[in-house]
């Protein structure tokens, strides 16, 4: 018992160097499951007869979150980066099972959800966490490769391609978009050529527009984002429900639970439109202080991916690189849509927002960070 007991006590000691990261996370966390009771209450009380609907099924996913966490912290990152091509194969085989009439879930005009008896796996969560993984092993593998061979980047741009595919196919646009700029970035920082990069950008960015001009909707939603007061009644109506709550806020907001959007004005409040009620309760003082909490959150992160790509561990570092990149284009993205700075995409705000697979997905990944932050400084290659 002592000889196990002496490694986790060191892990112990080696994580408690810098609480900062699970301390900043852990006060997201926490304002996130308030902001979640507070922006679904009304609505939970009218259609499931219990105020607290959400705000229970969040603590529950919260707690599963931990639980699932804490397992992965345990594991060394060998581990990963060993199985990682299972990894692989598993996000493709959830993204392409999704797809399937009778197993796949449609929800809102999409085909995004698992049904796993009472609880609905959304696959491109998952996906995500197993790309990153895929890919921060990948590039360490091939180093030498990525910055030279053209067939590697021919791969890597392969498997990103087909990542997109699928996750269009449902469709789920916002969430191709974060998971290609993802491992963009990653790709970018271990030494793709400039070059390559930048004709790998124009690419997605060609293919973005492209299918934004020969989809209805997605035109539709970009009219709508333009000028949203045009037709505040159909398209426009949640953006310009958005917009309302962001100036009722004012500047100290109206007080936590006491937001009126929330109350059947606002379509998403407790998901993708939870920022929108943050900025109404909390006002512009309370957004600037979410925004600077969760930047330092984010740079938190981005110090354990430089300290550990300075310590030569590659995996760890690109790995935490591609979290901290995701989590970061995700919280802009979905803060962006809320106050208007961005079309309306179907992409929730990281720790915040009510969402399962989410959640539980996003507590996984700071356990991985975690758990390079534990090994670094014990094993620099």
């Amino acid at each position: 018992m002592m000889q196990l007991a002496i490694p986790f006590q060191r892990d112990l000691e080696l994580a408690g160097r810098d609480w900062a990261l699970l301390c900043t996370t852990l006060a997201i966390v926490s304002f996130g499951l308030v902001m979640v009771a507070s922006s679904s209450i009304d609505y939970a009380a009218a259609h499931y007869g219990d105020p607290w609907f959400f705000a229970k099924r969040q603590a529950t996913f919260l707690m599963l979150g931990v639980v699932a966490g804490a397992v992965v912290c345990c594991i060394p990152l060998k581990f990963w980066e060993q199985y990682s091509i299972y990894f692989l194969i598993l996000s493709f085989g959830l993204l392409m099972l999704v797809l399937v009439p009778g197993i796949g879930k449609v929800v809102n005009g999409s085909r995004r959800w698992l049904s796993i008896g009472p609880i609905g796996l959304q696959a491109s969560e998952v996906a995500k966490f197993c790309l990153i993984l895929f890919f921060a092993s990948f590039l360490t593998r091939h180093s030498a490769n990525v910055r030279g061979s053209w067939v590697t980047f021919c791969i890597m741009v392969a498997i990103v391609g087909a990542t997109a595919l699928l996750l269009l196919l449902e469709p789920d646009f916002g969430s191709a978009v974060i998971i290609c700029a993802t491992l963009g970035v990653m790709m970018f920082v271990a030494g793709v050529p400039v070059i390559r990069f930048l004709l790998l950008t124009f690419l997605g960015g060609f293919c973005a527009s492209l299918m934004i001009l020969l989809s209805e909707y997605r035109k539709e939603r970009m009219l709508s984002f333009m000028d949203p007061f045009a037709d505040p009644y159909d398209g426009g109506y949640q953006l310009v429900q958005s917009l309302i709550a962001f100036g009722r806020g004012e500047w100290t907001g109206l007080g936590l639970g006491n937001s009126i959007q929330k109350l059947f004005f606002l379509p998403d409040a407790h998901t993708d439109f939870i920022f929108a009620i943050i900025a109404e309760e909390f006002g512009m003082l309370g957004v600037l202080l979410f925004i600077a909490l969760y930047s330092v959150f984010v740079a938190l992160i981005f110090k354990v991916a430089t300290a550990a790509i300075k310590a030569r561990h590659y995996f760890g570092g690109y790995m935490t690189l591609g979290i901290g990149s995701m989590l970061a284009l995700q919280a802009f993205v979905n803060m962006g849509v809320a106050s208007g700075l961005l079309p309306t995409k179907g992409l929730t705000l990281p720790f915040v927002s009510y969402g399962g697979s989410s959640l539980t997905v996003t507590c996984v990944l700071i356990a991985l960070v975690l758990r390079v932050q534990m090994e670094v400084p014990r094993e620099p290659r």
